[in-house]
């Protein structure tokens, strides 16, 4: 209590230098002690009934314009489903002349040759996988339309987040076979000398940023870049592929919300394929697919026939256009179906039918489509499909071939590219790594390796 009040002393001797004196301290205490059991002073009469000009709700955290007397839940069922934005029938017809976006035969037959490429590239990186010359791939079966027809609307600087299934977008930003075949088979021209899964590209030239295993990590990812391109105001988007499964993750909510909340000028890009993995949609949502979440962050949000080419053209086109003119991001769903397994580890029959996968092989599929249309415009015909196609496959194997030849990366690239000077822990493990495998390199085939530095 001494100290207490020997304190409160020398508050007070230095408030008396200032001109405070200890009667003006004491005056707000006693007061505050009087009022401490005492009932709070009347509200005035005014602030109790005042006169309302405008009584409509006007909370923070709603858009709600109205009182409701009664308890209304808002059910699912009162709305009708998303409409499906299609140009192209499925004989390739154009269905409505005005949206028609009238592109070049040069392009369109550049489109037709990119997504057969692709599928062609697909069946033989498929089968070596089988035949154990590379450990994995992930074929695009089906959804070739949702790349070529998006990539095709986009500024070639825009910056691209992909998931794992959109390889085209690569091929029409003319990344080579070779670069394919390097990355799958880890070759030392590979960019990421084979530190990386096959599929798992990348290119900074191309303004494609190198592929994630783990899911949905792009997402947020994206919208932190779009925040970027926003205040650098470059007159650029940013897209982010993703399928509706890694819809479900937590990072796709932190993406949508930080990029309608930021306004950030991201493009994101649903490849609803009707399976994450081996899960159906019917087991992933309940809502009306993943468009309609796009209302309840703050963007906009459009459904289109993601094996109409044209379609996803269109809709990419005008989502880039608001979102570099009005900083804002859009949310478009792409319908489509994938045709192949999830991957080399997964047997699709296992959980669908062959009967569900050839009805839209043969019934609706996106390269078909645009044949119909080419066919339908006399620019293409079946000998020059079948030359073509001849061509095509004879340069994936071309490539195929020379990447099968090219000798694997030095082992020294393993501890490589994370620091800008190796670490001494590093240096060390490479050092072990090194000696182990000289002593046992009857176990290792150094042969197929670049040789290290002695």
């Amino acid at each position: 209590m001494a100290m207490a009040t020997s304190s409160l002393g020398r508050i007070c001797q230095k408030l008396r230098h200032c001109g405070i004196t200890y009667s003006q301290i004491r005056a707000p205490i006693r007061y505050s002690k009087r009022c401490l059991g005492a009932a709070p002073p009347p509200i005035p009469r005014e602030s109790v009934a005042p006169k309302f000009t405008d009584d409509r709700p006007k909370f923070p955290g709603s858009k709600t314009s109205r009182w409701s007397d009664k308890v209304e839940f808002v059910h699912p069922e009162q709305f009708d489903g998303i409409p499906v934005y299609r140009v192209m029938d499925r004989a390739g017809n154009i269905m409505n002349s005005s949206e028609d976006p009238k592109l070049s035969k040069d392009t369109v037959i550049k489109m037709y040759k990119n997504m057969t490429m692709l599928n062609t590239m697909d069946r033989i990186l498929y089968e070596s996988q089988r035949q154990g010359r590379i450990s994995f791939y992930m074929t695009n079966y089906g959804e070739e339309a949702t790349h070529i027809g998006s990539a095709a609307a986009l500024n070639d600087k825009d910056l691209v987040f992909g998931q794992y299934r959109e390889a085209g977008v690569l091929f029409w930003r003319n990344f080579t076979l070779d670069q394919f075949m390097d990355q799958c088979y880890g070759t030392r021209e590979d960019a990421a000398y084979g530190r990386q899964m096959p599929v798992h590209y990348g290119s900074k030239d191309l303004h494609f940023v190198t592929i994630s295993s783990t899911l949905a990590t792009q997402m947020p990812q994206a919208s932190g870049a779009a925040y970027a391109y926003k205040r650098a105001q470059n007159g650029l988007c940013v897209i982010c592929y993703f399928g509706e499964g890694a819809a479900s993750e937590g990072d796709a909510h932190a993406a949508f919300n930080f990029a309608a909340t930021l306004d950030c000028p991201v493009i994101f890009f649903c490849r609803n394929n009707g399976y994450a993995i081996s899960t159906p949609t019917s087991d992933q949502y309940r809502g009306d697919g993943i468009a309609s979440r796009g209302t309840g962050y703050g963007m906009s949000a459009v459904r289109v026939d993601g094996n109409d080419v044209f379609a996803v053209y269109n809709v990419t086109k005008e989502a880039r256009k608001l979102c570099v003119s009005q900083n804002r991001p859009i949310l478009i769903e792409a319908m489509t179906y994938r045709l192949g397994h999830h991957s080399t580890s997964d047997d699709s029959t296992a959980y669908r039918s062959v009967d569900e996968v050839n009805y839209w092989d043969k019934q609706d599929h996106p390269i078909a489509r645009l044949r119909h249309y080419i066919v339908n415009q006399g620019w293409w015909d079946e000998g020059k499909d079948k030359a073509w196609m001849k061509e095509a496959r004879k340069e994936v194997m071309e490539a195929f071939g020379r990447a099968e030849k090219r000798k694997k990366p030095n082992p020294e690239y393993l501890f490589t590219d994370v620091y800008k000077e190796l670490p001494t822990h590093l240096e060390k493990q490479m050092n072990e790594m090194k000696n182990h495998v000289s002593k046992y390199k009857e176990h290792y085939p150094l042969d197929t390796f670049e040789r290290w530095k002695e």
